[in-house]
């Protein structure tokens, strides 16, 4: 189960209450004023795991409140205080107040830790409010609440390379070929309901690299306005540094211009903003081992034309896959010299 959206509330603890306490002990000849501070209430942070890759549990158990601090007691003790609670979530989580729609946090990178909600202050007990005038004080507070909020949390996918094209371009068949990933792969459209991740190792060690690939679900004219599977997956392609666009030019797709294929796409990435037609992009002919003569000619003629590094593939056969993995290694390679470590959507 893939999830990426989710609303949690969170509530940091409140601080103990402080103590109204007089000292009354044998043999002491003086006594007085006793109470101590109460405890602070526990935090609330967020902690990026690599070790999560979906939001669900999230889903499942959406209230989380930290302990509350303990109260002061005689003797000038002060309170215990409350144990903070440690939110696990993936790398990629943005998160966003509810209430404002404010950016709270961009968890980008791995172990980046943020508290999330602050635990309340203890309250004084009434041994601080001693002075040289007032040495038998009654006075003590009360500790102080814990913040409260509602948060929306929102995953993008942390991927160097994204997928992309028409339902059934050959997009989880071209990962699974050149990763480990096994998504899963039939003849109808929509296959894919949530992304794939795949590492792809390039070389030979001491010389071998790696880039993370994202297969996205499939798209169609109208995506950025909620056509077929919608925006539920651009925005997984905002954090991607190259985008490799597998266009099919088999007769199985039933679509009889595959250079419409192409713009159709490109200009669904334009509508949806963020960029995402700026992205380096490769274009791939797909499923070329069945391919129609005609439209293979006519979208490498268009690649050339507007300077498109080409590729033709069988993610079948494995005709030009290592050609198009090398490539979108060095393509990844030169981005990331480009751009900061974190692409920041």
């Amino acid at each position: 189960m893939f999830i990426d959206e989710a609303t949690i509330r969170i509530k940091a603890g409140d601080g103990g209450n402080g103590c109204l306490a007089f000292r009354r002990e044998k043999f002491v000849p003086r006594g007085g004023p006793s109470g101590g501070d109460g405890g602070k209430g526990g935090d609330v942070i967020m902690e990026s795991s690599e070790r999560h890759n979906t939001l669900v549990h999230f889903r499942f158990n959406p209230e989380y409140k930290a302990q509350r601090g303990r109260h002061g007691e005689g003797s000038n003790k002060t309170g215990r205080e409350g144990v903070d609670v440690v939110l696990k979530v993936p790398v990629g989580t943005i998160v966003y107040d509810a209430d404002s729609g404010e950016r709270v946090h961009d968890f980008s990178s791995p172990d980046d830790r943020m508290v999330i909600a602050r635990g309340g202050r203890g309250g004084r007990g009434n041994a601080r409010f001693t002075t040289s005038v007032h040495q038998a004080p009654r006075e003590h507070e009360d500790g102080r609440p814990g913040e409260e909020r509602t948060l929306r949390l929102e995953l993008k996918l942390l991927a160097d390379v994204g997928l992309v094209g028409y339902p059934n371009a050959g997009k989880s068949t071209l990962i699974s070929r050149i990763s480990a990933a096994r998504p899963k792969i039939a003849d109808y459209p929509f296959t894919t309901l949530e992304p794939n991740l795949g590492v792809v190792v390039v070389g030979n060690p001491p010389h071998e690299s790696s880039f993370v690939v994202a297969d996205i679900p499939g798209l169609i004219e109208g995506a950025h306005e909620g056509a077929g599977l919608g925006t539920q997956f651009l925005r997984h392609v905002e954090r991607t540094r190259l985008l490799v666009h597998l266009v099919d030019v088999s007769d199985a797709s039933g679509r009889p211009d595959p250079v419409k294929d192409f713009e159709v796409i490109v200009g669904e990435l334009s509508s949806f903003g963020a960029g995402l037609e700026n992205k380096p992009m490769l274009l791939v002919a797909s499923k070329c081992d069945v391919a129609n003569k005609t439209k293979l000619t006519k979208l490498k003629r268009y690649a050339k034309s507007h300077g498109l590094e080409f590729f033709p593939i069988s993610a079948v056969t494995g005709e030009g896959v290592e050609k198009l993995k090398y490539a979108m290694a060095e393509k990844v390679e030169e981005v990331r010299r480009e751009q900061p470590a974190e692409v920041s959507a």
